[in-house]
């Protein structure tokens, strides 16, 4: 069998995952060209393997196509937005991905980012750089009303973690509402319209579907206080990135951060805003949660 690997890094921190391939007997490439690829890319390099060990890049009908031995895509992550579900299954491929593991390390990440964004660490520390000091005013998670859309692995776990910051004001959304959620945390279920008016801090941990594409755009961010904040660690697409600039450019909320973006790597407006933090969709990365992630998805090949 042979495998192609086409996320990367892969192994890196632990070699684990590879020596599970290499015991099975499976013959494997790691992506040769050390990047995110794109769809034409994809087609040059699939023909002659068993499997994708797969990231966050496109796995098109095309692509499918040009696979003519493909048997299965192992799906390095969460989400299954990037590859096309209806020719997989047409075509007889398995499809997997590796939900769990990728939660906590997200979940931090976004309290994290919350924390950052209300204290303008960001702000202080490149101003320092610099020479500049300044002593920013912020605000404390206890003191504002946060407004979480989306509880699924992600979103239950960032409510877990703000149950430590004196029980904020939490306003959740979910297209299927747990009211086992209420016995366990201090919320309250409202719709998105009433968490865009109301919150402070907004985070978003929704999939990727044709109803969250753009769920938020100008309008919604619009009706939102003027110094609020919103978060994207979910996927890119969700938050429109235009109208997000635009916004942000006009002096609308007081910050964003965005971890994940419609084009990766990301080359777009948003760098021009000091007050949106960009990082490179690296909310999954960290040591243990992305080693988890690479086992499970060389175990699924296995």
């Amino acid at each position: 069998m042979k495998v192609l690997i086409t996320t990367v890094p892969f192994g890196e921190m632990n070699r684990f995952p590879l020596e599970q391939l290499e015991a099975a007997g499976v013959e494997y490439l790691i992506n040769p060209l050390n990047k995110k690829l794109t769809e034409s890319e994809l087609v040059e390099m699939v023909s002659d393997f068993d499997v994708i060990i797969a990231g966050t890049e496109l796995i098109t009908k095309k692509v499918i196509d040009a696979a003519t031995n493909l048997k299965m895509i192992s799906r390095v992550g969460i989400g299954l937005d990037s590859v096309d579900l209806l020719e997989a299954k047409k075509r007889g491929i398995i499809v997997s991905y590796t939900p769990d593991a990728p939660a906590p390390a997200v979940a931090e990440l976004t309290i994290g980012l919350m924390l950052t964004l209300l204290r303008s660490v960001q702000l202080s520390n490149m101003e320092m750089h610099i020479g500049k000091w300044h002593r920013f005013f912020g605000r404390r998670l206890s003191e504002v009303v946060i407004g979480v859309i989306g509880i699924g692995r992600i979103g239950a776990r960032v409510l877990q973690h703000l149950q430590g910051f004196d029980s904020p004001k939490i306003l959740v959304n979910d297209i299927n509402p747990d009211s086992n959620l209420n016995k366990k945390f201090n919320i309250e279920w409202a719709d998105k319209e009433t968490i865009y008016k109301q919150s402070d801090i907004i985070t978003i941990h929704t999939p990727l579907t044709a109803q969250t594409k753009n769920m938020i755009r100008k309008d919604q961010l619009l009706s939102m206080k003027n110094d609020a904040i919103i978060i994207n660690t979910a996927r890119g697409g969700i938050i429109n990135e235009q109208d997000l600039y635009e916004v942000m450019q006009a002096g609308h909320l007081s910050g964003a951060a965005i971890d994940v973006f419609d084009f990766e790597p990301y080359d777009g407006k948003l760098r021009e805003i000091q007050s949106c933090i960009l990082t490179a969709h690296m909310g999954s990365m960290s040591v243990d949660c992305r080693t988890r992630m690479e086992i499970e998805a060389t175990e699924e090949t296995v």
